[in-house]
């Protein structure tokens, strides 16, 4: 696919249309170019950033009444809907993943935007009970200037993730999508303004993080930082936003444990696995990176999942009967063999995978077979760092004391799974594990109004639910005094 026409990004009512530099959005399943997008610059950055303090402090939004905040975003989020084949269209262009899966994504964009205009039209503030002759009450107020920055591996999903709830909360936003899938944050900017968004509330800016990135993290005029990506990036994002004294969200790495006990639904189990790591070609901070099985049924269990391994369909991602598509890049299939050759280093046997397809109608693109490995120890580089590929590391564990033991072992916590039949063991251990997800005999499932975030280098804050619109909400407290007579000294 070839799309030479330079997509431009708006400021205000300003169309930035830069011949150079640009962005190349590459179809990893073929190598071709799916759209070219004008680069912002540190300069956009300070521009746009202006626009947005104005459109703030001019007040049309954050002093609008919550139900009419909420109709501007349910509106958003019907034209997200009836745009859906198209945007995914596009998102599968821009990520290479299957159809299905953009589909799906898009599906949940819309789905923010009227969950946080529902929230607008319930939110209530808080009144405290007095004690004195007084009443109280806590208000959350926005931030002001909000910079979103989001990955690659979910692109319309996570800019809503993150837009919907900061303008609920009455902020003007600034997303700088990843350079890698940069257009489906130009076409978010465009429905928000089609749906009445006052102009200048939201910017998409396509960019690199060293530049664009960078300057706004370290604009004075952005009150909040929200980021989801790799947790050295979040680290550095932290520090800049705490020598500011600037509030951050973060959703960073995970290496997360998903554990079968020997009392499991074993088929329900195998399915689980299997979508845990192969979903998204493993391309998902939440994947199911590490399997602990327990020992007793260890070697049949492996065995049956490494057969299965080799059943999943690897294929264009326009392909209806495709379960797993191409990896974002060739740096990015580089890095994950890179992975898989160091585990070998470390003894690790390679029981499935480890390889390109040997499709040659697969040959253009970035594929990567879905791919099991034993024989390593929990503190192998393959199980304590994030691949981010579909990469199974299997580890057998004897009780509940080893394998919790094992499981947290690790500078991450983002999410866990466990299968059992047993309940009170189920809520025992997930009580035990690190995490600020726990599935139990389920896995991967997502819910809008259930928080999300990580423990440990995992991150910082909860988004989704209540809790994504605190996140960008400061709180501010008001006193009524309604006494009778003068203060005492």
């Amino acid at each position: 696919m070839d799309a030479p026409t330079v997509r431009p990004f708006r400021i205000g009512s300003q169309w930035h249309n830069n011949a150079d530099p640009v962005i190349r959005s590459i179809y990893p399943a073929d190598g071709s170019v799916a759209g070219t997008v004008a680069r912002a610059s540190p300069a956009d950055v300070d521009r746009a950033v202006t626009v947005a303090q104005d459109a703030f402090r001019s007040k049309p939004w954050r002093n609008l009444r919550p139900d009419q905040r909420a109709s501007t975003l349910y509106e958003i989020g019907r034209r997200i809907a009836a745009e859906r084949d198209a945007l995914a269209r596009l998102q599968m262009f821009d990520s290479g993943k299957p159809l299905k899966e953009c589909q799906n994504m898009v599906d949940s964009a819309a789905s923010y935007f009227r969950y946080y205009a529902a929230i607008c039209e319930t939110w209530q503030n808080e009144m405290t009970s007095p004690r004195g002759e007084y009443f109280s009450m806590s208000l959350a107020e926005p931030y002001g200037v909000v910079a979103a920055i989001t990955p690659w591996n979910s692109p319309i999903m996570a800019e809503a993730q993150k837009a919907a709830p900061a303008l609920a909360a009455g902020n003007a936003v600034i997303l700088k999508p990843s350079e890698e899938t940069p257009m489906l944050a130009l076409e978010l900017a465009r429905i928000c303004a089609e749906a009445g968004l006052p102009e200048g509330l939201f910017t998409a800016l396509p960019g690199h993080g060293e530049d664009v990135g960078a300057a706004l993290v370290a604009h004075p005029g952005v009150r909040m930082i929200s980021f989801t990506g790799g947790t050295e990036t979040g680290r550095a994002i932290a520090t800049v936003a705490g020598s500011r004294l600037v509030p951050v969200g973060l959703e960073l790495g995970g290496k997360s444990p998903h554990i079968v006990f020997d009392d499991a639904n074993l088929p329900m189990a195998m399915a689980g696995v299997i979508s845990g790591i192969y979903g998204s070609a493993g391309q998902s901070c939440v994947a199911g990176t590490r399997l602990f099985v327990q020992r007793s049924i260890y070697r049949a269990f492996v065995d049956e999942l490494v057969e299965r391994s080799r059943q999943v369909r690897v294929g264009m991602p326009d392909d209806p009967a495709a379960q797993m598509g191409p990896l974002i890049s060739r740096a990015h299939r580089e890095r994950v063999a890179a992975y898989v050759d160091i585990a070998r280093a470390e003894g690790g046997r390679v029981l499935v995978g480890g390889a390109q397809p040997n499709d040659s109608a697969l040959a253009k693109g970035w594929f990567y077979l879905p791919t099991v490995i034993d024989g390593l120890s929990n503190r192998a580089r393959a199980c304590q760092e994030e691949i981010f590929g579909p990469v199974l590391v299997t580890l057998p564990f004897d009780d509940e004391t080893d394998l919790i033991e094992q499981a947290n072992d690790t500078v991450y916590g983002l999410a866990a799974g466990l299968w059992t039949g047993d309940i009170a063991r189920a809520w025992r251990v997930a009580r035990e594990l690190q995490a600020g997800s726990v599935w139990i005999n389920t896995y991967k499932q997502s819910h809008i109004a259930t928080a999300f975030g990580g423990y440990k280098d995992s991150g910082i804050g909860r988004e989704k639910g209540l809790h994504g619109l605190r996140l960008y909400s400061q709180v501010k407290s008001v006193f009524f005094g309604v006494q009778q007579k003068p203060l005492a000294l």
